[in-house]
């Protein structure tokens, strides 16, 4: 009888379970058999890892095979334990030494030819082994550069499973025929899931840093518009842009991510892993390191939207855009039941799906930014009268946004029409991204040095709580907002988003406290009712 047991990962949502693989052999009619509650694509790793051994050079154990996973309890799918049932079976039957693969994680999908595939999700299926105490892991080549990103583990790239048993057996590495000049990588395939190529628009998640194709110069006009977005990027506030169609809502939103600053190592760990397990990573790109952007068109499902799908949940949109921006244009064409799904991942930062499958949670703090029409035609203001639609009509159609959902949206403007003047005039255009995003990173470091200490880094996320009891406004700054929550044009949840939006102006501009000034900005751009104060930051009152 012959035992051998390796490791490696099965992914729970991003998060991952070391799983031990146990191969057996004993005596008995030839059979292969997979126990530990494999899904289909698991079952079939039967055919491919004896067609991998066979071709690979080895001897496939003409005895009754018992391959077991274990926790038995958790569910397990994809093709990556490919290589882990292979070198288990190889240690049974003592062609690897079993004690060589004790301490070794190992992930990857084998070919029928013994090449070695990546998989989605390495890079937190090798955090889960870190965490679990493992330093040896073990991956498709093409996918070293990304698990090489956990530190503390050595990671050994294969292209196929021979090299791999030269490697445990201390015998000379083959080396691998290289593929055509000219022609893509066809084990790259196993990166990306159907339908996110570059016809599809999705693999372009994360926009340059102060990206020229995308500059802020470029939008015509709409002080009040950059100011916003300025103060969003700041503080991560979310924005809600209405105005005609044409008026600059999606050109303001695309340049968005350019404003934000680049993302820490760990807020990278995070967005990579979630990148990864949906199979949006770019290859040849192991670390997404700038902010992420994800505008998924209005018919999109709730399930696109938080994330969902057959068996163990997906991510959706929310959590493709985790530290960065989810842009929903044409707001309120989107299904209210999907626009609703939104409310929890706003407050917490995470969402949490539950299947039969399981229950699983991804992260989901992003920055949103809505933008819709003030009426079906688009052309309701209260400067013309060029709109033709009836007032029941505009009031059913601003009313699919709902009032849970807006009182979580902290910044609302109103994006005006271009003028021809403004148009056609030449000269000093408006300040370009790299002069507003300076501003931002400045005011975002002051907010983290205030907060250091804290589990906060942005104004959004603080507590209210903590912004009235050990962040306080100057005296008497905040008179005019609370007069606003007694007449019942605030909600509590309002009173406090306006004290956050305070801070952040008060950080652009340099103030120590939010003063009147700031407060007065705040609660003109949470409610949207103008009182008379500048749209600009730092502008006297």
């Amino acid at each position: 009888m012959g035992f051998a047991r390796t490791c490696s990962v099965a992914l729970v949502g991003v998060e991952g379970v070391v799983v031990e693989v146990q191969a057996d052999l004993e005596p008995g009619v030839a059979a292969f058999t997979l126990v530990g509650l494999p899904d289909k694509s698991l079952t079939e790793s039967r055919d491919r890892v004896r067609a991998a051994v066979v071709n690979s050079g080895a001897e496939w154990p003409q005895k009754k095979l018992t391959v077991g996973l274990s926790p038995a309890s958790v569910p397990k799918g994809g093709s990556g334990f490919d290589l882990a049932v292979a070198c288990a079976v190889l240690g049974a039957s003592e062609r690897i030494d079993p004690r060589v693969l004790a301490d070794i994680v190992m992930i990857g999908e084998l070919g029928l030819d013994g090449r070695v595939r990546p998989v989605r999700g390495v890079l937190p299926a090798v955090l889960a082994a870190a965490d679990a105490g493992y330093e040896q892991v073990v991956v498709p080549e093409c996918a070293a550069a990304e698990a090489s990103l956990v530190p503390g583990v050595s990671v050994l790239g294969v292209r196929s499973l021979r090299q791999l048993i030269a490697v445990l057996t201390d015998e000379a590495v083959p080396e691998e025929d290289p593929d055509e000049q000219g022609r893509p990588d066809p084990l790259l395939a196993g990166l990306r899931v159907p339908g996110t190529g570059e016809a599809t628009g999705l693999c372009g998640v994360a926009a340059p840093e102060h990206d020229q194709g995308n500059d802020l110069a470029d939008v015509v006009g709409q002080m009040s518009a950059r100011t916003a977005m300025e103060v969003a990027a700041a503080g991560g506030h979310h924005v809600f842009l209405q105005g005609p169609p044409g008026a600059g809502k999606t050109m303001l939103a695309e340049r968005m991510p350019s404003l934000l600053p680049r993302l820490s190592r760990q807020e990278s760990l995070e967005v990579t892993a979630i990148h990864s397990v949906a199979g949006l990573l770019p290859p040849g790109r192991p670390m997404v390191d700038i902010p992420p952007y994800c505008a998924p068109h209005h018919s999109a499902t709730m399930q696109a939207l938080v994330g969902g799908g057959k068996g163990l949940a997906r991510p959706g949109a929310v959590s493709l855009s985790h530290r960065g921006v989810l842009f929903l244009d044409e707001a309120p064409e989107f299904s209210g039941f999907a626009l609703d799904a939104l409310r929890q991942p706003l407050e917490a930062g995470h969402v949490v799906i539950a299947r039969s499958a399981g229950v699983v949670r991804f992260p989901a703090k992003f920055l949103m930014v809505l933008a819709a029409n003030p009426c079906p035609c688009g052309r309701f203001s209260a400067m013309n009268d060029l709109c033709e639609c009836p007032p029941s009509a505009i009031r059913r159609y601003q009313a699919r946004l709902s009032g849970p959902l807006l009182d979580r949206v902290d910044l609302r403007v109103d994006v005006e029409p271009v003028t021809r003047s403004e148009l056609t005039a030449r000269g000093a255009q408006g300040e370009s991204t790299r002069t507003v995003a300076d501003r931002v990173s400045a005011a975002r470091e002051r907010s983290a040095a205030r907060l250091t200490g804290t589990p906060w880094h942005t104004n959004s996320e603080v507590p209210g709580r903590e912004l009235r009891g050990r962040w306080q406004a100057r005296p008497g700054a905040m008179d005019e907002a609370e007069r606003g929550l007694e007449r019942g044009v605030l909600t509590a949840r309002g009173l406090d988003r306006v004290l956050r939006v305070a801070w952040t102006v008060a950080d652009l501009a340099g103030h120590d406290r939010p003063d009147a000034h700031d407060v007065a900005l705040a609660l003109q751009l949470r409610t949207g009712v103008p009182r008379g104060v500048p749209m600009l930051i730092g502008s006297p009152a």
